[in-house]
């Protein structure tokens, strides 16, 4: 017994340290990154850029309007899109295209930074992320029936908004979002901790191997995987960066992740937000696992391809 409170101790004290760091490590991105994207969002050039994506609209059948949300989200977030989505009129179909984009494409530069400073490019992941959003979205269409319906958009919506009143919404939402990733990143690393001081992270790798196996990951991503699929990849990327220092992951298994839970994460925050709008849930889920899945085994038949011929 007291060889277990020891290593829990030790567990609680360093999954701490790490925690802390990780959160310190994250508000150096977030907050100047964050206050960046407002202020383009606030200076109008997201509503003067949406109407030069209607030609990728029509590719992937949403009307013009769809451009908004989707370029909103893309920048600022999914909860932006969202709040969109609710004033526009949109038929359920379209609207389920426009999450499906957006939980696959959101937030690319505070993400884009983070996955970059925990193991992957940032352009490369955006692009991939874009891609499989696309192809995606276009693959789901063929399910549905006409979803290109043209819609207007409601005036009022690029209307100029004062810049205190954005200021003041960017800082109380900003220390809300703090304050949910430090108690998420405290958690996730003392657990992380204490499992290892105890000694069953093993057992619980060697559990997983099957199916990071179907998932195209190496079994030793299995719990970073989890922490950014469930909680999302802010966080995931907090502890991924932890992990990395080690030495542990080769660039093979990171870029794998990266690419996994960048297609794929946030599964029940997200989607949960979108089904209270009446969608159905199997296309806030599965597309997008099938897509991580899909994005992840190109990966590695390209880098197999690539070793190949370099062996020749």
């Amino acid at each position: 017994m007291s060889i277990s409170r020891t290593q829990l101790r030790y567990g609680l004290r360093t999954g701490s340290r790490k925690g802390w760091g990780s959160f310190v490590w994250i508000c150096k991105i977030l907050i100047p990154t964050s206050f960046l994207v407002i202020l383009i969002q606030w200076s109008g050039l997201l509503y003067q850029a949406a109407p030069l994506l209607n030609p990728l609209m029509r590719l992937i059948n949403l009307p013009g309007a769809a451009a908004l949300p989707i370029i909103t989200g893309a920048l600022i977030g999914p909860y932006t899109t969202i709040a969109i989505v609710t004033v526009i009129p949109f038929s359920l179909e379209q609207i389920t295209l426009i999450a499906i984009f957006t939980m696959i494409a959101h937030s690319l530069i505070i993400e884009g930074i983070i996955q970059h400073k925990s193991g992957i490019n940032a352009a490369k992941i955006t692009l991939i992320r874009l891609t499989g959003a696309i192809l995606t979205v276009f693959i789901v269409s063929q399910f549905f029936g006409d979803t290109t319906r043209s819609i207007i958009v409601p005036a009022y919506l690029t209307a100029a908004t004062p810049f205190i009143e954005v200021l003041k919404v960017w800082g109380v939402d900003t220390i809300e979002l703090l304050i949910k990733i430090l108690i998420i990143i405290m958690t996730v690393m003392i657990t992380l901790e204490c499992l290892k001081s105890l000694g069953w992270m093993e057992y619980l790798l060697n559990f997983s191997q099957p199916i990071m196996k179907i998932l195209g990951l190496s079994h030793r991503t299995a719990l970073l995987w989890v922490t950014a699929v469930v909680f999302g990849l802010m966080y995931g990327g907090a502890v991924i960066i932890e992990e990395a220092k080690k030495g542990a992951l080769t660039k093979e298994e990171l870029e794998r992740l990266h690419i996994s839970i960048g297609t794929n994460h946030s599964m029940v925050e997200e989607p949960a937000l979108w089904l209270a709008l009446g969608l159905n849930g199997f296309w806030l889920w599965v597309p997008r696992l099938l897509t991580a899945v899909a994005a992840v085994q190109i990966y590695g038949a390209v880098g197999y391809f690539k070793k190949r011929l370099v062996k020749r």
